[in-house]
């Protein structure tokens, strides 16, 4: 068994180069709920995605619910970001490239009181979307009788994000969050054997909450610690399919639509550790450190397991006043270099991916609102073992709106 799915993994990979341009999203969709996304909302996809320790005074900080705290008072977040990705895959024989354009987010917040602050947001999760036709594969190991597989898969899930922190001293806050996850994917497939077709066409619909509790400790006014523990989690599946054989003699229906169980999908726990230091109040230097211990879950694909993940983000920014009248004064720039190791083996190969990264906050008024603007370039997988090697440039645009709320005007 173990031998045919290192065949599959291959022939997938291979055929890949064929159909490439059917690929919305990457090769490695094909796993568990297909690539994990990672939204990162106002400038922290220029810091390497750092940011867990960083204050949610201009912006809302996804990665830490305790930093809401740090929202002014009366002050509304709105905030909205798109991602454009050019992508090139390449192997030992080919190299393609296809462009594709993503929705990343939308999110409110605003302070409850003087100690505590709420959020929400919605954002994709994760992406599972591949086409492949005509996969030539054995049907027994070494065999010289073959039947082809053509794919079809679609689909992934939606992150609906609740946050809400509380002030408990200056310089300790606490955040809660649930991330209610839930869609579907689909997988459509046919096994052509001689002048036999069999169809089997299955939808898997996913529901799941993960909580998330996470804390910032202001140790002193330019350096801030902060912590994320976001909890093992089973997102639960209900399986969905039909399978049809079509044949010289006609159309023989086996199932149809018929509700079977399948494997829930489980998620680690998830541990992240961030530093947030400012030098004069110009320039900052945050890090963060996260563990994901997919080992822990037992979990494995057809074709490649799960494994304990790492991930190093780095980023520094610089600004040289916020209250400047001279506008490129009020210009944040910012730098920053991520390394994920990566949760898949495929072949004994870690899938890892890096990249670095640049990007500006551009104010568009003297409160918080900004048109955050990053550019990142990285590296995923590698060409060995007939593995693909995915390079990509990303363009992400957050736009952050501010307004004052709750305030009653003044009569002269």
């Amino acid at each position: 068994m173990k031998k045919s799915a290192s065949f599959l993994v291959l022939a997938f990979f291979a055929s890949f180069w064929c159909y490439s341009q059917s690929i919305a999203t990457s090769p490695y969709s094909l796993y568990g709920l297909g690539s994990l996304y990672e939204s990162n909302f106002g400038l922290t996809s220029a810091l390497g995605t750092a940011g867990i320790a960083l204050p949610s005074d201009d912006f809302i900080n996804n990665k830490n619910a305790a930093s809401l705290i740090n929202i002014p008072a009366n002050n509304f977040f709105f905030e909205i970001g798109g991602t454009g990705i050019q992508s090139s895959f390449e192997s030992n024989l080919k190299k393609e490239n296809r462009n594709n354009f993503q929705f990343s987010h939308f999110a409110f917040a605003f302070p409850i009181t003087k100690k505590s602050a709420f959020s929400i947001a919605m954002m994709p999760y994760s992406s599972s979307s591949f086409k492949i036709y005509g996969l030539k594969i054995p049907i027994i190991d070494g065999s010289n009788e073959y039947y082809y597989l053509d794919v079809l898969g679609t689909g992934g899930l939606n992150n609906l994000d609740l946050a809400y922190a509380y002030k408990l001293s200056n310089k300790l806050s606490l955040g809660f969050s649930a991330s209610v996850l839930f869609g579907n994917t689909t997988d459509e497939r046919s096994y052509t054997i001689g002048n036999s077709i069999t169809n089997i066409d299955k939808k898997i619909s996913y529901g799941g909450i993960r909580p998330v509790l996470s804390s910032q400790f202001k140790m002193s006014p330019s350096l801030t610690f902060g912590l994320n523990v976001k909890s093992p989690t089973r997102v639960n599946a209900t399986k969905t399919q039909s399978v049809a054989i079509v044949s010289d003699s006609g159309t023989a229906n086996l199932e149809t639509d018929e509700l079977s169980n399948t494997d829930d999908f489980y998620l680690p726990l998830d541990i992240g550790f961030g530093v947030n230091k400012s030098f004069k109040n110009k320039f900052n230097v945050t890090f963060d450190y996260e563990k994901s211990f997919w080992d822990a879950t037992n979990q494995s694909d057809m074709y490649g397991e799960f494994s304990d993940q790492e991930k190093f983000s780095l980023g520094f920014s610089y600004l040289k006043t916020k209250t400047s009248r001279n506008y490129f004064d009020r210009i944040k720039f910012a730098a920053g270099a991520h390394y994920d190791t990566g949760y898949l083996v495929v072949n004994n190969n870690k899938i890892d991916d890096k990249n670095f990264s640049i990007g500006a906050s551009l104010p568009l008024d003297h409160l918080s609102s900004a048109l955050f603007i990053s550019y990142t370039y990285g590296t995923k997988g590698q060409i060995t073992n007939s593995l693909i090697q995915e390079n990509y440039h990303k363009l992400t645009l957050n736009l952050n709106l501010d307004g004052i709320w709750f305030v009653r005007k003044k009569m002269d």
